[in-house]
């Protein structure tokens, strides 16, 4: 594994604990992240995985709703860490580059601030393992920062050295992305619009079966 990948999880191990401090109350400090869950879990009909899942607060909220959702992440220091804190969960080691799922097995993919560090020129191919993994009609729902820039990020949660570009895109820009991926767009949030760094969700399915 070299460049941003090596880089990505040399990071996000490096600051495993501190950001898992962090984003532990996420899911109950913000009502829209939380409602965006809800949505995506009550219209999933069948396994879900979590791609970037981080210390697994989200995967575990979606258990919690009924949802048989498993965690992906780049880090082994993240699943580590979601392990310990979510007994009973399934998380492993895994790249949105080669996502470790078969063609058509899951109802639907979670990547909640995960494509935030992907390259403008990977993009596609991680939106092409979303589209395989998913089923005809499967859900997708990805949360990002908005803006027009990338900046390197080089320490972060707790002081800690970083090496990580940080990607902001126009809700235009990754719904392009997504269209071309195949998907069908139903729905696009903005979050805090007066924010410096305002956030968006998107909500897209895999086209069903004609």
């Amino acid at each position: 594994m070299t460049g941003w990948l090596a880089d990505t999880r040399t990071s996000y191990d490096t600051v495993a604990s501190s950001y898992a401090g962090i984003v532990r109350d996420a899911v109950t400090t913000q009502p829209y992240l939380r409602a965006a869950l809800a949505l995506f879990a009550a219209r999933a009909d069948g396994p879900v995985v979590d791609v970037g899942c981080g210390p697994g607060h989200f995967t575990a909220h979606l258990v919690s709703l009924g949802v048989d959702a498993s965690g992906v992440d780049l880090s082994p220091s993240m699943i580590e860490l979601a392990r310990a804190a979510y007994a009973g969960v399934g998380f492993e080691v895994g790249s949105m580059t080669d996502l470790p799922r078969p063609d058509a097995s899951v109802a639907g993919v979670l990547a909640f601030w995960s494509l935030i560090h992907v390259p403008d020129d990977a993009v596609p191919g991680v939106l092409g393992h979303f589209h395989r993994v998913l089923r005809p009609g499967g859900r997708l729902v990805i949360g990002y920062h908005v803006g027009d820039s990338a900046t390197l990020k080089t320490q972060g949660y707790g002081g800690h050295p970083m090496k990580v570009h940080v990607h902001r895109r126009r809700p235009e820009r990754v719904g392009a992305l997504v269209r071309d991926a195949g998907f069908e767009i139903e729905a696009e949030w903005l979050l805090d619009p007066d924010d410096d760094v305002p956030q968006a969700i998107l909500f897209a399915r895999r086209p069903p079966l004609r």
